[in-house]
């Protein structure tokens, strides 16, 4: 799951960012792989790191089901 899920939060971040950097049309498909691809090798360790902590914070903040 940590895989697909910054595999897509990082393309989608990325083709956001990329798009309000250099326009939807002009330069965005040369220019959106790079930028996924840096993003995605920022993007999938931190998940890594931060998913215990998350799921520790879920756990305080929802009653489990008995």
């Amino acid at each position: 799951m940590p895989l697909v899920l910054s595999i897509l939060m990082s393309a989608v971040v990325s083709a956001v960012s990329t798009a309000m950097t250099v326009g939807a049309i002009a330069q965005f498909g040369s220019r959106w792989p790079n930028a996924w691809l840096v993003s995605w090798v920022v993007g999938f360790p931190t998940l890594i790191m931060v998913l215990p902590v998350v799921r520790r914070i879920v756990a305080a903040l929802v009653e489990q089901p008995r």
